[in-house]
């Protein structure tokens, strides 16, 4: 069982990301596709007149905030625009894929979060109307279901509340959610740098292996921006039985190979 996560970021080689599900499908492997859909949603916001916003958390994690308005135009971009596309392609490929959301039959669940608690401009402030949450449950069954009877399933980040509110949720986050409720040997992030790095301006100063026991120091001294996420997703990943997570190069051809073959930063 191997989870991808293909980044919402500009230059992911996404027709890469596809021919290597294809070829894990043709081999006989399980794979379930998580993709994100950030870049093109900020710019279709645009467009649409809505720019995106984003916040900075107490804790320094970076977010999108999410008003309904804004929710309702990454449903359209993520779940419509990118998730059907990408079956289209994995069909071409020979793969039966069948797109979902984690709305779609309560596949990924959680609670709301209603107000973010952020730092502007030095300041300490509480912004209402928010759309996202957190997943705590994972429809596990329909996953199975969809995966015994030769479906690959793809997901875009979104989510449903217990009060049925649709949800903007982190991909990084989703995969390592899926990954631990299927009990996945692997993980892979793929973004559009070759891993976690020492220097965020140095491609060069790649960490190519971390402990588990390590990753906390590593999160807090190297990662930024949207890497925190990705590691706190690897971490939350391991901790709840995920074998290994690699967050790797989506840029490159054989994107997902090359993550197997550990070229990356492998976590275990």
């Amino acid at each position: 069982m191997i989870i991808v996560k293909a980044g919402g970021g500009e230059g992911l080689d996404m027709e890469a990301v596809c021919a290597d599900v294809a070829a894990l499908v043709r081999q006989g492997e399980q794979v379930v596709l998580v993709h994100g859909g950030s870049h093109e949603t900020n710019v279709i916001s645009e467009k649409l007149g809505h720019p995106p916003r984003f916040v900075t958390s107490v804790s320094g994690h970076v977010s999108r905030y999410t008003d309904r308005e804004t929710l309702e135009i990454f449903a359209m971009v993520a779940a419509g625009r990118i998730n059907k596309l990408l079956v289209e392609r994995l069909q071409q490929l020979g793969v039966n894929a069948i797109g979902l959301s984690g709305l779609d039959g309560r596949l990924l669940e959680g609670k709301r979060k209603s107000t973010l608690r952020i730092v502007e401009n030095g300041k300490r402030k509480v912004l209402r109307g928010e759309y996202s949450g957190r997943i705590e449950r994972v429809n596990v069954g329909l996953l199975q279901m969809l995966l015994e009877a030769g479906y690959t399933p793809v997901v875009a980040p979104l989510a449903i509340s217990y009060e049925s509110e649709a949800l903007n949720v982190d991909g990084d986050r989703a995969a390592a959610a899926i990954g631990a409720a299927l009990k996945a040997e692997q993980v892979i992030i793929l973004s559009n740098v070759p891993g976690l790095l020492r220097d965020v301006a140095d491609e060069s100063t790649l960490i190519p292996h971390i402990p588990l026991a390590q990753a906390e120091e590593c999160l807090d001294r190297y990662a930024q921006g949207r890497m925190k996420r990705k590691l706190l997703g690897a971490i939350e990943a391991l901790r709840d039985g995920v074998g290994q997570v690699v967050i790797a190069d989506g840029r490159v051809e054989e994107p997902v190979r090359r993550a197997l073959d550990g070229q990356g930063t492998v976590i275990r």
